[in-house]
């Protein structure tokens, strides 16, 4: 990891500051710029745990901060130890070790057994920027506190990243939910993220979650979500353009010779958008580039030399291929609209599940015109199957939507995935 001190900026520190916030060590702006009220935070920190006291954020402070970021540690039972004592040692709750250690016996601990303690801190941070390796370790942690969903990947990035997914449930009513196709719409792989997280909790628990029965809905149904389709184009946008990128100058050159991705980059890595990229009218959305100014790679709307053309769409057609899902969400910002419908395809139960959708969010329903009406997913999702898809604008203003609107945006689509997954 690199060395964090005054004059850092970035979503490393953003990171640290958000954990030192929910620690009580730190008041001041989740900014991502290491100042002296983060500096003497990590200094509280640091005499806390009793680290050396140097307001940097070394290799030694950073390997105890993880710790905390991941949300659990490691503990070796020793002799006259209870779940209780341990429990109590660690500031957590018997029902979050017992959770987490399926496999033991909370009577009659064996001692020099390795267990998972989880913290009682919430693993997902929903004020910050939401990069590919925060969810990675995000999702390492949930794994570990909720041993009983599955994560794994449908396929990589064109730079190799894991396109993650996880599956809650068991039951045979299977439902699809992404988010991040769009570069600069990072913040709905928050919201899936953050889902995961408090459905497993309300599961685990036995608890209702916005009024479901967590357990009702895993028995009745499978949901998969795939948070972020577009890794490579997140961190474009939110860590900028390394210079160890193999498309370093082509990137500069599709970016209009700008070097700051973080208004306007929807597309992947390739230049490529990837919600233009589907089956589905794919040459009528080629053909009407020109039209927009597309001439091709680039921010937006180029899309591709072919349908399926880039690893990440490619990777969500096999993987909806491979699935018999019953429905889809695929979220994108901006706008609160919910469009449901393609060329005239969509059935009768699509458009009634949209307007419970409506109902629940509180957004309207829309209609897509020109280019967006093509080569998207949840338009080749109708086509290819005739099965209810919904593209879902979150938050409002312009893009990229600001994480401060995490909260409404939350509060607006909670009911809608849950409902989903029973409709």
């Amino acid at each position: 990891m690199q060395t964090l001190k005054i004059g850092s900026t970035g979503t490393a520190v953003m990171e640290i500051q958000s954990l030192l916030n929910k620690l009580g060590y730190y008041v001041g702006d989740i900014d991502g710029i290491y100042g002296p009220k983060t500096a003497e935070a990590v200094r509280k920190f640091q005499r806390y745990f009793r680290l050396a006291i140097t307001g940097v954020v070394n290799v030694d402070t950073y390997k105890l901060m993880n710790r905390f970021l991941l949300g659990y540690d490691t503990y070796r039972i020793r002799s006259g130890d209870t779940i209780y004592l341990i429990a109590k040692r660690y500031f957590t709750t018997v029902a979050n070790i017992i959770t987490a250690n399926p496999q033991v016996n909370a009577s009659n601990l064996k001692v020099g057994e390795v267990i998972t303690i989880p913290y009682s801190l919430d693993v997902v941070n929903t004020n910050i920027d939401y990069t590919y390796d925060i969810m990675k370790k995000n999702l390492d942690g949930l794994k570990a506190r909720y041993p009983f969903i599955d994560v794994a990947s449908a396929g990589r990035s064109e730079l190799g990243k894991e396109l993650y997914y996880v599956k809650l449930g068991s039951g045979p009513n299977k439902v699809f939910y992404n988010g991040a196709h769009h570069a600069i719409e990072w913040i709905t792989a928050v919201l899936l993220m953050k889902f995961i997280e408090n459905f497993a909790k309300a599961y685990a628990l036995g608890q209702n979650i916005d009024g479901y029965n967590a357990r009702d809905i895993w028995s009745k149904s499978t949901i998969y979500v795939m948070p972020m389709v577009n890794p490579d184009g997140v961190d474009l946008v939110l860590n900028g353009l390394n210079r160890s990128n193999p498309y370093y100058n082509d990137l500069i050159k599709w970016n209009n010779g700008n070097l700051d991705f973080s208004k306007t980059w929807s597309a992947n890595i390739r230049g490529v958008d990837l919600n233009h990229n589907y089956d589905a009218m794919w040459q009528e959305s080629k053909d009407a580039e020109e039209s927009y100014g597309v001439y091709g790679p680039g921010p937006t709307r180029y899309s591709g030399t072919s349908p399926e053309s880039e690893s990440e769409s490619r990777a969500v057609a096999d993987f909806t291929r491979n699935n018999d899902f019953r429905l889809v969400i695929a979220y994108h910002t901006q706008g609160e609209l919910i469009y449901w419908n393609y060329q005239n395809l969509a059935s009768s139960e699509a458009k009634r599940i949209a307007e419970v959708f409506s109902q629940l969010s509180g957004y309207e329903l829309g209609e897509t015109s020109g280019i967006t009406s093509y080569a998207g997913y949840k338009d080749w999702f109708i086509e290819k199957y005739r099965r209810p898809g919904y593209t879902i604008e979150v938050g409002l203003g312009e893009n990229p939507v600001p994480i401060n609107q995490f909260n409404k945006i939350y509060r607006d689509n909670i009911k809608v995935l849950l409902e989903g997954a029973l409709i």
